[in-house]
């Protein structure tokens, strides 16, 4: 069992490339590699050729799709919650209830609205009671 490299040594590491000639840029710079040539597509601004022209919008004979409406008095209702409590929590109740009848968008603004409104409104209503019941206590005994 005899083979033609038998007597080959291995355990050398292979030899070195030979050096570049003068001027030439370094190997891997400059020209692409066997095998691979320039790329396939043309200057910039064309497509691809064989392909189309990206088309946008809805395919021809479709009519064109639009989003649900949101209900412009859930909009007022958050922004009066924060301007005048009390107005924005009488909008988002208006506001959640035409939004079940029609079914516009906007239902977390018109509950955000609620919220808000009313969490401002109670703090502002018992800052009021607070305000009345320490009036009347500093009447009582003669403070004034």
């Amino acid at each position: 069992m005899s083979s033609n490299d038998e007597n080959l040594y291995r355990g050398d590491p292979p030899s070195p490339p030979p050096p570049p000639p003068a001027g030439a840029p370094p190997a891997g710079y400059g020209q692409p590699a066997p095998g691979y040539g320039p790329p396939a597509y043309g200057p910039p601004g064309y497509g691809q050729p064989g392909f189309p022209p990206p088309a946008y919008g809805p395919p021809p004979g479709y009519p064109p799709v639009y989003g649900r409406p949101t209900n412009t008095m859930a909009i007022l209702a958050l922004v009066m919650a924060f301007v005048f409590a009390p107005a924005g929590l009488v909008l988002g109740i208006v506001a959640r209830r035409q939004i079940r009848q029609t079914g516009e968008d906007g239902e977390g603004l018109a509950l955000a609205g609620i919220i808000v409104g009313g969490i401002v409104t109670a703090i502002f209503v018992g800052m009021i009671v607070l305000w009345l019941v320490a009036f009347a206590a500093f009447s009582s005994n003669g403070f004034s």
